[in-house]
């Protein structure tokens, strides 16, 4: 079996920092590519094959969040953590809006970062392991496709994000039953903190919005407790 793990896109403007993390990654079979600013970072994405980014989020140039942004336009499965010297709740809200999939605060340790970095790719590894059964949902006038990731009706179609069409599954799984937030947070995001919470709500006002004009269909907040997909009869 051979050592090498994976390959990481590391954007680091502090110097230091940037060859002790590559040093310490490469020392556990990672292939590490440190770039210093966001500019390179995207250059440096477009041009090779990665299976996950740790980006700083203050760099010169382009910041980790803007650059998460491109990525993410480029390949929205990218698995991507962010490391930041601030605590605000702000930014990591915005960070897991763009779509992170984890969010570290300087100072921390390498093991914690080599950890995470794990847990992530077995998350990846995991879901790309075996091709899902043809799986499809009526959802009042709209049909979900789940392993093609559409949502469509006769005259409209849409193509799901990944976490969208995981969480719209486990909704249609629990039709007109409450899905229990801590369940589908720690199914899709791995973790049930509260900054999960807050991207979880994010995905399901984005469901919302591709049921606006189907009056058939709710997505409904059960307080303290999860959502329920709710589906009326049409007669």
């Amino acid at each position: 079996m051979s050592n090498k793990k994976a390959n990481i896109l590391l954007v680091e403007d502090d110097e230091n920092m940037g060859f002790i993390l590559k040093d310490y990654l490469e020392m556990l079979h990672y292939t590490v590519d440190l770039r210093k600013n966001g500019v390179d970072g995207l250059h440096s994405f477009k041009a090779r094959v990665f299976d996950i980014c740790i980006l700083d989020v203050m760099m010169p140039l382009k910041d980790g969040f803007t650059l998460a942004s491109e990525i993410k336009e480029i390949n929205e499965d990218m698995p991507v953590i962010f490391l930041t010297a601030k605590e605000m709740k702000e930014d990591r809200i915005k960070g897991f809006r763009i779509g992170a999939d984890d969010y570290i605060t300087k100072p921390f340790s390498t093991e914690e970062l080599s950890l995470r970095i794990e847990a992530i790719l077995r998350r990846v590894k995991k879901s790309q392991g075996k091709e899902p059964q043809e799986l499809i949902f009526e959802l009042g006038n709209l049909t979900f496709n789940y392993t093609n990731q559409l949502l469509k009706n006769k005259t409209n179609s849409y193509t799901l994000t990944k976490k969208e069409a995981e969480l719209l599954k486990m909704l249609c799984e629990n039709k007109n039953s409450v899905l229990r937030r801590e369940t589908a947070l720690k199914k899709i995001w791995g973790d049930d903190d509260y900054f999960m919470g807050r991207s979880m709500d994010v995905y399901i006002t984005k469901l919302r919005k591709y049921f606006k004009d189907e009056p058939l269909v709710t997505i409904s907040n059960i307080h303290g407790t999860g959502f329920k997909l709710e589906i009326k009869s049409s007669e």
